[in-house]
């Protein structure tokens, strides 16, 4: 390792680089630009300890790093220069906030006094991303003396730890630097401060941070015993297994089947947990609720006296319709320090992970309960999966809902896929079968916007098992720059798209019934060629006209590369089959 002594910025930036690398950092994406010169320079002399990625769009370069992120579960660097660039980092920053994802984000800076006096691409950059960045700072200019040195290395240690404890989100650093920005040799050449300088003295003490070091800390002792007796009051409980994507889906997916098990409630798992994959672990693992709720008679019939919400809330507005009609006692178990509560029921906040609490109960000797109401949950739930599947099965038509089926069933175990949001996310909560493949469903459900959907999809599959996204064409559409990355990116990524042409889940609206302005306006059809799109970035297209072609290509994937499998569906027809066709299938039970 050897500090870059050419001139103060040079100094300034290899140290803010090393302290990062052997803090843990292992990818670092970098947009062009000339006042991140010193940053980019360092960075590129890290290589390979730290991949380095130059990403031309800064809204697809912070989506790829927050991709990147989400996969890991370590946190990722995006750098660009100073004005307006670091303004497009903001969706990728709020997603991360809301998501839970470590994202650092350095914005480059002129100094102050070419602040406010109308120089070249400046804009006011301090706070720039308001209250959602987790710690948000200035770094002081770069100075040549060993006491700044030792403040610039604390405070990178400070914004790592921060982005990761004590909930994992966004840090800013805003990060001025003066002339000369390229790596001239200044006059002084800071013979006193390189002398001064030892490097292994320095940095000692560095260690890097696990970001999963609380998952196996012990359980309060005050949280062993009350909601346990609570619980065991009852025989009419449920789980509900929310949107979740844990680093560690097999011990987070055997803790929630303990828990049920215990206690002998169903699990409804939401379709983005990766409960549904793993569900060997637990025979009372409920995937068709949705579809069950919409038969009033049943929603009556089981409503619970308790519940048990791990992590975020599922989609489905049926289930958050039907509990908080019924006001049953919850309780959240989710360890960070967010209201996880949209619906504002009786609720009580457990801050401590799922598999805290099944280490709390292990061991504990519970009488057993009337499995009468699990039994209920059980028997429905065989009855309208057996009905989803054989209506799934025999349909010929391309049907888009029937695409997450298929996935579901046919993609290599252990496959990691990005679900993009609107109608893929709930044609994955009504239709996702539950299996013991192992499949990693991954999402950007913390803001439920389509923007940086190629560009996250990429950054899942960078570097990692080749991977599927799922998405709709506008979703796509709306990130297409994101195929700027193709010639950075290694790894496979096939995108399965359903094509038809405009916003699917605006047909489930009431204003889907006012035309116009509702087609225009809301359904905003593009009418795009993708075999063209795709051939002008370079990107392997295929037309799928069958299903059987569709499982053809799923498996086995390739291993390199980027490649689009476009189903073309009826928007209008599928709505009306979503909605003469949902709610029928408890109507022969």
């Amino acid at each position: 390792m050897t500090i870059d002594f050419r001139n103060i910025n040079t100094v300034w930036a290899s140290i803010f680089a090393e302290t990062l690398k052997r803090l843990g950092l292992t990818c670092a994406v970098i947009c062009p630009g000339s006042r991140s010169t010193p940053l980019a320079v360092a960075f590129a002399k890290l290589t390979p300890q730290i991949e380095v990625i130059s990403i031309l769009d800064e809204r697809s370069a912070a989506f790829f790093a927050l991709g990147v992120a989400k996969a890991t579960g370590r946190p990722t660097a995006v750098i660009c220069s100073s004005g307006t660039a670091g303004a497009n980092f903001y969706p990728a920053v709020i997603e991360a906030k809301e998501s839970r994802v470590p994202l650092l984000l350095f914005t480059a800076d002129r100094p102050p006094e070419l602040r406010d006096c109308h120089s070249g691409q400046t804009i006011d950059q301090l706070k720039l991303y308001g209250n959602y960045p987790n710690w948000q700072a200035e770094l002081a200019l770069p100075s040549p003396n060993m006491e700044m040195l030792a403040y610039l290395r604390q405070m990178m240690i400070h914004g790592w730890e921060r982005s990761q404890t004590p909930v994992p989100g966004p840090v800013h650093l805003n990060i001025p630097f003066r002339d000369p920005l390229a790596p001239l040799i200044d006059a002084n050449t800071f013979l006193e401060l390189q002398s001064q300088f030892h490097p292994e003295d320095f940095f000692a003490g560095i260690t890097s941070l696990s970001p999963e070091g609380t998952s196996s800390s012990p359980l309060p002792p005050k949280l062993r015993v009350p909601p346990l007796h609570d619980w065991l009051k009852s025989d009419r409980g449920i789980i509900v297994a929310g949107v979740a994507q844990p680093q560690q889906p097999i011990e987070y997916c055997r803790a929630i089947a303990q828990l049920s098990q215990t206690l002998k409630w169903p699990v409804l798992a939401e379709g983005l947990s990766p409960v549904r994959n793993y569900a060997d672990f637990n025979p009372q693992i409920i995937s068709t609720y949705d579809l069950i709720l919409r038969n009033p008679e049943l929603a009556k019939e089981l409503a619970p006296e308790m519940v048990i919400q791990i992590g975020e809330m599922p989609t489905s507005a049926v289930l958050r319709t039907w509990l908080k009609t019924n006001q049953a006692r919850r309780w959240v178990i989710d360890p960070s320090d967010q209201n996880l509560d949209p619906l504002h029921g009786r609720t009580i906040h457990l801050r401590i992970s799922v598999q805290q609490l099944a280490q709390g109960i292990a061991g504990e000797v519970f009488s057993p309960s009337s499995p009468v109401y699990l039994q209920h949950w059980c028997q429905l739930e065989a009855k309208v999966r057996a009905s989803i599947d054989q209506t799934l099965a025999t349909m010929e038509e391309l049907f888009e809902g029937k695409a997450a089926w298929l996935l579901s069933q046919t993609l290599p175990p252990g496959t990691p896929i990005f679900i993009a949001n609107s109608m893929p996310i709930r044609d994955v909560e009504f239709f996702w079968q539950p299996s013991h493949s192992g499949l990693r469903p991954l999402f950007n459900r913390g803001a439920n916007g389509i923007d940086g959907t190629l560009s996250t999809g990429l950054g899942i599959a960078h570097c990692h098992q080749s991977s599927v996204m799922l998405t709709g064409d506008l979703a796509l559409l709306h990130d297409t720059n994101g195929f700027l990355i193709r010639n950075k990116f290694a790894g496979h990524l096939t995108i399965v798209l359903i094509n038809n042409n405009g916003g699917g889940i605006f047909e489930m609206l009431p204003i889907a019934k006012f035309d116009p302005p509702f087609e225009e306006f809301f359904a905003t059809p593009q009418n795009i060629d993708f075999a063209q799109l795709s051939t002008t970035y370079g990107i392997e297209h295929e037309l799928m006209t069958s299903w059987e072609q569709l499982i053809s290509r799923l498996n086995p994937l390739p291993t390199t590369g980027i490649r689009v499998l476009e189903l073309r569906t009826n928007r209008k027809a599928d709505a009306k089959w979503r909605q003469e066709n949902l709610g029928k299938f408890t109507e022969h039970r």
